[in-house]
């Protein structure tokens, strides 16, 4: 019996990532462990940028155990001289780089405009919009030979909703990495490098570990209620392994006529 075009699809896109490198900062935890987990099993080769922890050790121990390639490198993604080195040492180790993933980011502090001070106000701008233009700036250089993709985690936060009381700084950092991607894609289309931009919804990460909600929020909410639950698909925040999915394709050749372009992962979310 002949293979079912499904199942060809399937076995083709098992490996279609063979011998890619790509490079994933925040790949310690949530979306970037999944993703990591996710491109190597499709073939690619991972380098795991992320503060030193266990965690993201852990994931490199899980790539090897899979029969893949990968390397750690401990990084603060706003730190320009260790980014840069970060992507050198990929270069040195794989020789090349086809995907990047500029996936870290932090919620910062939560809190109204006028009780939020610069330096938090900094702190999640530096981490979240600056750390996103250095690893692309640093990952320019490896791939204007042979092009490849460019992937970026924003959020509905800033793009599609405006409800997250008290995260203003959060919000102008992820609407900004929209606008900086398409700057991107615009400027880098001419070394076949395409970016693109994926706007996640609720989805069950670790990322509340880096966020202070201070009370004054109580003072600027707006109750917004949604009688029948506001996650209309599935009734639940998406799990990591589903973006992963998503960074995968635009990661892979399937994707290879988009860039400038946000994609919105939330479940019809943010369309109630």
């Amino acid at each position: 019996m002949n293979q079912s075009h499904n199942e060809q699809h399937d076995a083709s896109s098992k490996h279609c990532l063979k011998g890619k490198v790509a490079v994933i900062t925040g790949a310690g935890s949530g979306i970037g462990r999944a993703t990591a987990l996710q491109l190597a099993r499709r073939g690619a080769n991972i380098c795991l940028l992320d503060l030193n922890d266990n965690r993201t050790e852990d994931v490199e121990k899980n790539i090897k155990e899979m029969g893949g390639e990968s390397i750690f490198l401990d990084v603060d993604v706003s730190d320009p001289q260790r980014m840069e080195k970060a992507f050198q040492s990929a270069v040195e180790r794989f020789g090349h780089i086809d995907i990047v993933f500029a996936n870290a980011g932090i919620n910062g502090t939560l809190s109204p405009i006028e009780d939020l001070t610069p330096e938090s106000w900094d702190e999640t701008l530096t981490t979240n919009l600056k750390g996103t233009y250095l690893t692309v700036k640093y990952a320019i250089p490896h791939m204007k030979k042979a092009g490849g993709s460019i992937i970026i985690t924003s959020s509905i936060n800033g793009s599609r909703k405006f409800s997250g009381f008290g995260m203003s700084a959060y919000s102008a950092s992820k609407a900004g990495q929209v606008a900086f991607a398409k700057m991107a894609a615009l400027e880098l289309a001419r070394y076949k490098i395409r970016v693109n931009v994926i706007c996640p919804g609720a989805i069950e990460t670790n990322i509340g570990e880096n966020t202070d909600r201070t009370k004054q929020v109580d003072k600027i909410s707006i109750p917004v209620e949604y009688p029948e639950g506001n996650q209309p698909l599935e009734h639940g925040p998406g799990q990591p392994e589903q973006v992963a999915d998503l960074v995968w394709f635009l990661a892979s050749e399937q994707s290879s006529h988009i860039s400038g372009t946000e994609i919105f992962i939330d479940g019809a979310e943010t369309l109630l």
